[in-house]
């Protein structure tokens, strides 16, 4: 069990830099890397998980989301941007391999439903309350 913990909280402390650099550079979704980093830190340490979501880019980007409110539209926009960008190149990479192509459009339609219908957008005099 010690081993399962400690790899839980070296892949949260991953996802937690990943999600803090992508919180500054637009082309790298924060929004997953940061769930994962709440997941591995919350079933590796209960003071690791309590600190975490205690820490202003949790507040900032999940808190929201993780209570069941949703998402700031500017924050749906930029994932779905960004996965656009990211699935383009791989789809674009993938010239000569159709099936592949498929999964990634499927992959992206999906996302995008998702996003625009399964997540719920918090209006704007709501998002700044919080």
């Amino acid at each position: 069990m010690r081993i399962k913990k400690i790899l839980y909280i070296a892949a949260g402390c991953t996802g937690l830099a990943l999600g803090a650099v992508g919180a500054v550079l637009p082309l790298l979704p924060a929004f997953p890397f940061l769930l994962f980093a709440a997941f591995c830190f919350g079933r590796s340490s209960e003071r690791l998980n309590n600190w975490f979501v205690n820490t202003k880019l949790y507040k900032n980007n999940l808190e929201s989301y993780v209570k069941g409110n949703g998402m700031s539209f500017k924050t749906k926009i930029r994932i779905m941007i960004t996965v656009t960008i990211l699935m383009s190149i791989g789809f674009i990479m993938m010239n000569n391999i159709l099936a592949g192509r498929i999964v990634l459009a499927l992959v992206w339609v999906f996302h995008i439903l998702y996003f625009l219908f399964g997540v719920k957008t918090i209006p704007v005099k709501a998002e700044n309350e919080q």
